[in-house]
């Protein structure tokens, strides 16, 4: 059976800028969307997390005046799977990319948090590109990346053609005035070819095994991609 190792942020918050706490963690769609299309295409997906970690909605995404009507059925679905996310696998005991066919990260403003500084999350992204296993990070999900360091201070992903959150969105988004850094911007700072579109566009990027999508309604079109990659192998 094709596996996935699904990674999402271990953490209820967001440092902002000026230091505050604010409540976040994983964007509800981009968990939803893809867990139920792969989980319908018969894969099996492995729900992960730092250590320690557990993976926590961030609820401005189960808003359906912030979202839409679509809201409550993301709602519906990470409640049915609750049990999953409250017992997610440590990124700590996956010790090799042998055990899955693709890593899938879901966004939100928790990545910014501990995914793009977790030195397990470096580890695993290192395996998985080694091996040439898919590595499939969506919206701030490719703030992960950032954790993938090289011996030196270089960076694993230097060069990649990539997509992610985009300054733009950060700011229509109302969020970019109390970030701390800004995805965007980081990722081009340290080498990465960003490749966007007009903000909220359905993009997605293909790099050889990297495959990356830019925003929450990317999620659809990423997931199957993955899909349809991994099923022509």
């Amino acid at each position: 059976m094709t596996s996935v190792l699904m990674v999402l942020s271990g953490v209820d918050h967001w440092t902002g800028a000026d230091g505050t706490r604010e409540p976040s963690g994983f964007w509800p769609e981009e968990f939803a969307v893809p867990h139920r299309l792969m989980t319908e295409a018969g894969f099996n997906v492995d729900v992960a997390s730092t250590a320690g970690g557990k993976p926590t909605p961030d609820q401005e995404g189960l808003n359906t005046e912030a979202v839409g009507p679509e809201a409550t059925e993301f709602a519906k679905y990470i409640d049915e799977h609750s049990a999953e996310l409250a017992s997610p696998t440590s990124l700590s005991d996956v010790r090799t990319a042998d055990d899955y066919d693709a890593m899938f990260v879901v966004g939100g403003h928790g990545p910014m948090e501990d995914l793009a500084h977790d030195p397990d999350v470096g580890r695993v992204l290192s395996e998985f590109d080694a091996a040439g296993k898919i590595i499939a990070p969506l919206c701030h999900g490719p703030g992960s990346l950032l954790s993938a360091n090289l011996p030196g201070g270089g960076w694993l992903f230097e060069g990649r053609t990539l997509t992610g959150f985009t300054n733009e969105e950060e700011r229509l988004h109302g969020s970019a005035d109390r970030a701390p850094w800004l995805l965007e911007d980081v990722l081009r700072s340290r080498g990465a070819k960003i490749q966007s579109i007009e903000a909220w566009g359905v993009n997605v990027v293909e790099d050889g095994n990297l495959i990356s999508g830019q925003n929450p309604n990317s999620s659809h079109a990423l997931a199957e991609k993955l899909i349809a990659t991994l099923n022509s192998k």
